[in-house]
């Protein structure tokens, strides 16, 4: 019969930030997971897709600035420009200059995408409301509001 070797220190719990932070991302990992699952099945795309077109069909003329997208996507301009790519080959997005500044690119959702987008909509709704369908809306408001908060989310960049 063999022998586990056991600790004889106590187990240390994390500080309650730590242990926020170490569900926060275990949570993001099973959600996104779940989502791209869906969008793949139905649409083709991914989460981070849909997400592109989401802030995109929010914003003035359905277009964003390039370093103005990656914020929102908390990337960095070349991480965007690789989201931006596959996205521009089918159809969904365009690329837009300034015709005052060459160095500013735009990003401009298609009406395809816009479809698709909203189209889309609707497994996130169905996926958010099954996933939180028992959190009260009060926490549900309490939660966003510190998640925006850490994501630095302000109305500006919403």
């Amino acid at each position: 019969m063999s022998t586990e070797h056991l600790s004889t220190e106590p187990s240390q719990a994390c500080a309650p930030t730590t242990d926020f932070c170490l569900r926060l991302a275990r949570a993001h990992a099973v959600l996104i997971r779940r989502l791209d699952s869906a969008l793949g099945s139905y649409h083709g795309i991914s989460f981070s897709d849909y997400q592109v077109l989401y802030y995109l069909s929010r914003a003035p003329a359905a277009r964003l600035r390039r370093v103005d997208l990656a914020e929102r996507l908390g990337l960095t301009a070349s991480g965007v420009t690789r989201t931006l790519l596959p996205l521009e080959k089918i159809g969904l997005i365009s690329r837009e200059p300034d015709p005052r500044d060459a160095r500013v690119g735009y990003a401009v959702v298609t009406p395809t995408g816009q479809e698709l987008m909203r189209n889309a909509r609707s497994i996130i709704d169905q996926i958010s409301h099954e996933q939180l369908k028992n959190v009260p809306a009060a926490e549900l408001a309490g939660m966003a509001a510190v998640l925006g908060q850490l994501a630095g989310i302000d109305p500006s960049n919403s």
